[in-house]
């Protein structure tokens, strides 16, 4: 099981050069059941990251490109009268699928970003008073750029929380951009990740599996502990108005957790929890205006907060 999801990042990389950590972050929320926020700049290969995943996992996939005027029921479905019998029937949207690419997700009204709510929190969409379930697994991946912010509609604290990681795709390094201009000169197609050699090397049945083994890997009182003091030093940091909650502190005991596994141990280290407590955490993290203006980040507050908290021996 876990040297079949290995694969999938020898896989991903045939197409996708030099976003390792973007790739385990998707891995990471696959095995929690979580959802991912991904940041970067146009053009640093998010969509494709994604589509490649899908190819790789065997699962089924669709893109919605987030606009203003899109609607609600144009991602959850609509019922619809039947052209034969004249009755009304369900006609699903797009977000009937196992991993949804919802791309540019802030540049649509926030009606239409909270019909995502109720799917990634329960997993289910409400219609016409029917609650309808989704397919297993399903994760949404949701893109946004760090730049163009006009015409933008920045995601409410409660939509933020309820992605498990935000992962940040940066500009590759020197090597890795010439790789991709090679890789271009020698025909490969964005759009055709099979070509580029992809194939399934797992599936749903084994995401399954590996969610039941990361449910079974061992967390020690102390890395409880740990995790609970570093989500408190952030509701105490002067620089911040809004620290982790509870959900936030929880996020980060299951994403360690999947890490742990996924680095074939059956329990859970303080490094885990420092490799993933900026994936996890910083997206939950509000600054205060003052301290914003003073040019502070919140991966500058988070990183002291976690320096601040003894680490269990």
């Amino acid at each position: 099981m876990r040297e079949r999801l290995s694969a999938v990042r020898t896989e991903v990389a045939k197409a996708v050069v030099g976003q390792d950590a973007a790739v385990s972050g998707l891995l990471v929320a696959l095995l929690c059941g979580g959802h991912v926020l991904m940041e970067g700049v146009p053009g640093v290969a998010k969509t494709l990251l994604v589509r490649t995943l899908a190819g790789a996992l065997d699962v089924g996939t669709r893109r919605v490109q987030f606009t203003p005027d899109l609607m609600p029921g144009d991602i959850t479905g609509s019922m619809v009268v039947d052209a034969g019998g004249g009755d009304l029937r369900f006609r699903e949207g797009p977000l009937f699928t196992q991993l949804l690419l919802a791309d540019e997700i802030n540049r649509t009204p926030p009606k239409t970003q909270s019909a995502l709510l109720e799917a990634m929190e329960e997993g289910q969409v409400s219609v016409d008073g029917t609650s309808r379930s989704l397919p297993v697994p399903f994760m949404v991946a949701a893109t946004q750029n760090p730049v163009e912010y006009e015409g933008t509609y920045p995601l409410p604290e409660a939509q933020l929380d309820r992605f498990l990681l935000k992962v940040v795709l940066g500009v590759p390094e020197r090597a890795q951009e010439m790789e991709v201009l090679r890789r271009h000169a020698a025909g490969f197609d964005p759009t055709d990740v099979a070509g580029a050699g992809v194939r399934a090397v797992a599936g749903p049945a084994d995401v399954a599996a590996a969610r039941a083994a990361v449910g079974r890997v061992q967390v020690a009182p102390e890395v409880v502990g740990y995790v609970v003091d570093v989500a408190r030093a952030t509701r105490e940091a002067p620089s911040l108005s809004l620290g982790v909650s509870p959900r936030g502190a929880t996020a980060l005991l299951r994403t360690s957790r999947a890490w742990a596994w996924l680095n074939g141990r059956d329990y859970v280290t303080p490094d885990d929890v420092k490799a993933l407590a900026h994936a996890t955490l910083a997206h939950r993290l509000g600054l205060r205006p003052e301290a914003e203006l003073e040019g502070t980040d919140v991966a500058q507050v988070l990183a002291s907060a976690l320096a601040s908290v003894p680490v269990p021996r």
